[in-house]
């Protein structure tokens, strides 16, 4: 029912069907507001649209990462080790090993060993030098002997002056490795040091050290990064 101005309940909006006096214009009915569009939610690394933690283009963190600490954007087409893993589901490929020895025959420590101006056994003519990458449990220094099932992992058999077991390279906890001479018959000698290493005493390497051994030999230990 409408209440006319005179106070009569009408059933007709117009005119009052009581007095007939005109009926009042009723009063707009305010719609609801309209629910506003959520803004997008953009990544501040790349500006692309994004719905989780981590953006899909660029990887950008947006829970603990702010933008401002961020140096490197990664692309699509640069993605890390991690990432393929992740992604792929398979292992991460082994790193290229640090550490490696450089095995060649020295001339300059060959004429050290000189015995009255004369050599008890002539240089190699034909021994290339090869490089050997420092990895497993251990890396043994000797010559091969087949009766005794010695199969060194740096095989010195051409240099006659180094034992069946001359030395031995033993990895580190901290990634480091140790030299050990376990009863060399010739000795071992380490540097410019004239003295050869204590038999069963762990001695730590450094980049550049250079192993003597033999009558010819020298080993060049080089680390990498």
């Amino acid at each position: 029912m409408t209440v006319c101005p005179a106070g009569h309940d009408s059933a007709t909006t117009d005119y009052c069907d009581i007095c007939g006096s005109p009926m009042p214009d009723p009063l707009p009915t305010a719609s609801p507001p309209s629910a506003a569009s959520p803004a997008p939610v953009v990544c501040p690394s790349c500006g692309t649209s994004r719905t989780g933690r981590f953006c899909e283009n660029c990887g950008h963190d947006h829970f603990t990462v702010a933008p401002a600490t961020r140096v490197k954007v990664y692309k699509p087409d640069a993605l890390t080790a991690l990432d393929i893993s992740m992604r792929t589901g398979r292992p991460i490929a082994p790193a290229e090993p640090v550490w490696s020895a450089l095995v060649r025959a020295d001339r300059s420590y060959y004429d050290t060993m000189t015995i009255d101006g004369a050599q008890t056994v002539p240089f190699p003519v034909d021994c290339p030098q090869r490089q050997i990458a420092l990895t497993g449990s251990q890396i043994r220094i000797g010559r091969q002997s087949i009766s005794r099932g010695v199969t060194p992992e740096i095989d010195l058999s051409q240099d006659p002056g180094i034992s069946h077991l001359h030395a031995v390279l033993l990895p580190q906890p901290d990634g480091d490795w140790h030299l050990v001479d376990p009863g060399s018959t010739n000795g071992t000698l380490l540097n410019d040091h004239p003295d050869p290493i204590t038999v069963n005493v762990s001695v730590p390497l450094r980049d550049g050290d250079h192993i003597h051994l033999g009558a010819w030999t020298t080993i060049v230990i080089i680390r990498k990064g």
